[in-house]
């Protein structure tokens, strides 16, 4: 299957309700006293979602009635965004960008978390080309990380060198058959490295995509275009305490392991400490990343993946308004 057929599958709901979703009346409910009611998506809330889950608290200390709704896919959030059934989701930027190709009423209004991916494999292996012909794991031939790492292969491998792809499923169990000796590398998250350290098993990290992918955001804050236009302040509201909820995890990776067992309670404390920590030191927590330059930088990374049409610019993607006044 081509890199972008599958999202494109996954955004074409998204085609069929943008019509409806015009003049939806912004995803929200005005109440008498001057507060909204509205909907939040979430999608397998992890330890990146917390701090937006403690922005979303803090809208509700202000008055606002805010239902927070799993998902279990982010296309069921794309959907709902474009029908105006929630206000705003986080989750794959590229979701969000095949949904604005389709003419949906969605922005992206910050930044969810920076990009964590990189490359790991057996001890010993150092280049694309020790690569060629083993077995390299991936999650599916949509996803943003597989993306990644065929843009990789593709400029770090010799002529008519490749790994053979492997279609495995999550990064936990991606880590799995890499200790296991399954597979020879795989892309994987902050989380999932953590704990691969944790099996004592030797592994190497070929390649950092937040290095040689700098102003791709894999994962970012999007919303219903009604909703923020008819509500800038509350809209302005939520990226303000995002940034400040982002601020505070960076100055004490403590203060996010404090927000996952508050929102995570059957998650392993000293697991997320570590996770934390790692986070932190990173600097990945940063709402108000987003600028002009990235989100395009984003959409070209697509463009070249096949996953978009040419002809995008972050202005049609993005409104950057919030980020900025939120600086």
């Amino acid at each position: 299957m081509h890199a972008g057929t599958h999202l494109r599958r996954l955004a074409a709901l998204a085609t069929l309700a943008a019509l409806a979703a015009c003049g939806s009346g912004g995803a929200a409910e005005t109440n008498k006293n001057g507060t909204l009611s509205f909907k939040v998506a979430v999608t397998e809330p992890d330890i990146t979602t917390v701090p937006i889950l403690a922005a979303i608290d803090d809208l509700r200390r202000q008055g606002h009635k805010i239902k927070v709704v799993e998902l279990a896919e982010p296309e069921l959030s794309i959907e709902g965004l474009a029908k105006g059934e929630y206000a705003i989701s986080a989750e794959a930027t590229s979701a969000a960008l095949l949904a604005v190709e389709q003419d949906a009423p969605i922005k992206i209004i910050a930044d969810a978390i920076g990009n964590q991916w990189a490359i790991y494999g057996k001890s010993g292996i150092s280049s694309c080309d020790q690569l060629n012909g083993s077995p390299f794991g991936i999650f599916s031939e949509g996803a943003t990380a597989t993306a990644m790492v065929k843009e990789w292969v593709k400029t770090h491998c010799g002529a008519g060198k490749r790994p053979k792809y492997l279609t495995i499923g999550g990064s936990d169990v991606r880590a799995q058959a890499l200790v296991a000796g399954r597979i020879a590398a795989t892309a994987l998250e902050v989380s999932d490295v953590v704990a691969l350290e944790a099996t004592g098993a030797r592994f190497a990290k070929i390649a950092d995509f937040a290095e040689s992918l700098p102003d791709l955001r894999p994962q970012t804050v999007y919303a219903n275009t009604g909703f923020i236009t008819e509500h800038k302040s509350v809209t302005q509201a939520l990226v303000n305490s995002l940034v400040r909820e982002h601020a505070k995890i960076n100055k004490d990776p403590r203060y996010l392991v404090a927000l996952a067992a508050k929102y995570l309670p059957d998650e392993d404390g000293a697991a997320m400490a570590k996770v934390a920590q790692r986070y932190t030191a990173a600097r990945l927590f940063d709402a108000a990343a987003l600028t002009e330059k990235n989100v395009q930088g984003t959409i070209d990374f697509f463009v070249r993946a096949g996953v978009l049409k040419r002809g995008m610019t972050a202005k049609d993607a993005a409104d950057l308004t919030f980020v900025e006044a939120a600086r």
